[in-house]
C-alpha cells in the first residue's frame, strides 16, 4: 500500500475484534515512530504499549473512550516537557501519526484518543511528572460487525482543496 492509499484508507476505528496485534506489526509501528522527525532531533517521546485488559478497561471509563476495552492495544504517547518544552506535543503527534499510517498499511485500525483521565493513566502507568500524556492510540483489527461510528467517519466528505489552500498569501489564488 502506498502512502496516499494508506491515508485514504485510514478512518477512526471504534470497534475491534479480539485478534491480538502481532509483535512484528507493533515493532514496525514503533520503528516508524522512532524515525519521525522532531525539533532539534530531540526525539522527546516515550510510548507505553498497554495490552493488559484490566488497564484498558480502566482507561475506557473516560468520556468517548468506551471502546478502549475492546482494542487489543492502546499506545500512550508521552512527551518530555523538560527536553522539548515548546515542541514535545508536535513531535509526539508526528510520531504517532507515523504509527497510524504504518498500522493502516498493515491492515490494522486505529483511533486517536484525546479524552482520557490523565491522573488515572499517569498513576496507573507510573508516568513521571516531566512526561506529558499527549494522546492515546487504540490499535487493533476492525470488527467486521456493523460499526456505525466507523461508517460515519468513512462517509464524511472532505473540504474542497480551494477552501484549504492559498498561494503566496492567505486567500491568494494560484
Amino acid at each position: 500500500m502506498n502512502v496516499i492509499d494508506a491515508i485514504s484508507a485510514r478512518y477512526s476505528v471504534r470497534a475491534y475484534d479480539s485478534t491480538p496485534v502481532p509483535k512484528s506489526v507493533l515493532d514496525k509501528m514503533l520503528l516508524s515512530a522512532r524515525l519521525a522527525p522532531s525539533a532539534m532531533n530531540y526525539q522527546p517521546w516515550h510510548f507505553i504499549i498497554v495490552t493488559d485488559n484490566d488497564k484498558r478497561v480502566k482507561m475506557s471509563k473516560a468520556r468517548y473512550a468506551g471502546f478502549l476495552k475492546e482494542a487489543p492495544v492502546v499506545i500512550v504517547g508521552c512527551g518530555d516537557t523538560k527536553r522539548a518544552p515548546k515542541w514535545h506535543v508536535v513531535d509526539v503527534t508526528i510520531a504517532l501519526q507515523n504509527m497510524v499510517m504504518t498500522a493502516t498499511a498493515e491492515g490494522l485500525g486505529t483511533c486517536w484518543i484525546g479524552s482520557f483521565d490523565e491522573k488515572l493513566i499517569r498513576d496507573m502507568l507510573k508516568i513521571p511528572e516531566r512526561w506529558a500524556i499527549v494522546a492515546l492510540l487504540a490499535v487493533g483489527y476492525p470488527r467486521k460487525k456493523f460499526d456505525l461510528a466507523g461508517l460515519i467517519a468513512r462517509s464524511k466528505s472532505r473540504k474542497d482543496m480551494s477552501s484549504i489552500v492559498s498561494h503566496n498569501e492567505f486567500g491568494g489564488a494560484k
